[in-house]
């Protein structure tokens, strides 16, 4: 099958209600989609996700890559027989990972020079090797190479980002025509647009990628530092530029309070780390704001996590064993709080999705971010 994008409805928000299709199921959007960097979410075996009702998956193509190797999984059978995930899978071009190695890369308009954190061996990362890779593992939604910056940028050094950024679009298009559609048109192509927190940076970048007509369209660059009244404004500021009838994709967020801003601004997918990295240090969502469930107040709680929830683990599991869990080192804390967060966030999604056809979702925001606490774990 490939991959298509039918948007439901829109309502006066601005938020959108719609339905990807791919070669491995159908998402419903807006989407959460948690982060399986080497081929795995953290803490959590792929039954569990099913039976959580993970759609769709983020595999990062950095790590693949480096370890196991793109062709050690292409000679699996791909992405999906290599993890035995049958659903959706997006991966990302590994950009956002090269960048972050600061010392260890060098940017080019050829491409990024870099060292594995790994081993220290030395690595050339381009468009048309990011695409490659990402053909090799068989994913259904693929990214092209950009080149995320730091928070703050200079307008120079952002708008020379933007640029080249666009110049490696161009090349990862002009590589996907050269070899035909990607394993038969069943891998779709997102571009993406950067520019920094400058709305005419943005609006140039936006315009420019557009134009490649790719299957969906991606905003990069935030989430890295900058408030979330810029992450919101740039979005606002990029999203109405964008297709109505293509998927809009906003990268690496975010919080639980934060997400409805995101979807009333036009954003269709989101992916982030926070819940099973939150959950690995103890700190659980509730429908009442944040548990620290390392507090001493909680080693005599017999009340689950959170009463209102219905996941596997607040109905059998109380505070006081999962503190006791998590004091004495035990794996299983982790195990279930990953478990407790991922079904949070799918959650609070369904919430959305259901509020967004039932057209309002200005006011299931206003009163979820009354119940929850802002800040960090």
């Amino acid at each position: 099958m490939p991959f298509s994008f039918e948007l439901l409805k829109t309502d006066r928000s601005g938020a959108r209600l719609g339905r990807m299709h791919t070669p491995h199921g159908v998402i419903d959007t807006p989407a959460f989609m948690p982060v399986g960097t080497a081929g795995t979410v953290k803490g959590l075996t792929q039954q569990a996700l099913e039976e959580l009702g993970v759609q769709i998956l983020l595999g990062n193509t950095y790590h693949f890559y480096l370890r196991p190797g793109h062709e050690v999984i292409r000679g699996l059978g791909g992405l999906h027989k290599f993890m035995a995930w049958p659903r959706a899978i997006l991966t990302d071009s590994g950009g956002y990972q090269v960048f972050s190695l600061a010392d260890l890369r060098k940017v080019t308009d050829e491409g990024v020079k870099f060292r594995s954190h790994l081993d220290g061996s030395e690595h050339f990362l381009t468009p048309e090797s990011a695409l490659e890779i990402q053909t090799a593992l068989g994913s259904d939604i693929m990214m092209v190479l950009d080149e995320c910056i730091e928070h703050p940028a200079s307008h120079e050094r952002a708008e020379k980002a933007a640029a080249r950024t666009l110049d490696w679009a161009k090349r990862a298009r002009r590589a996907l025509a050269a070899k035909g559609a990607s394993n038969g048109g069943s891998q779709a192509l997102f571009g993406i647009v950067q520019g920094g927190t400058y709305a005419g940076l943005r609006r140039a970048s936006a315009r420019d990628i557009v134009a490649l007509d790719f299957d969906g369209y991606a905003v990069g660059g935030l989430a890295v530092g900058e408030p979330h009244a810029l992450t919101c404004e740039m979005t606002e500021v990029v999203a109405p530029l964008l297709p109505a009838d293509k998927p809009r994709y906003l990268m690496g967020v975010g919080k639980p309070e934060d997400i409805a801003d995101y979807v009333m601004r036009g954003i269709d997918m989101m992916d982030c780390v926070l819940p099973t990295r939150s959950a690995r240090h103890g700190c659980l969502f509730t429908s009442a704001g944040r548990v620290l469930i390392r507090n001493a107040r909680h080693a005599n709680d017999p009340r689950p996590v959170d009463e209102a929830c219905s996941c596997a683990v607040c109905g059998r599991y109380s505070r006081a064993y999962l503190r006791h869990l998590f004091i004495a080192n035990e794996i299983l804390g982790a195990v279930l709080a990953s478990h407790h967060n991922v079904h949070f966030y799918l959650d609070l999604m369904r919430r959305i999705r259901q509020s967004i056809e039932f057209g309002d979702l200005v006011g299931f925001s206003s009163e979820l971010k009354s119940r929850l606490v802002a800040g960090p774990c």
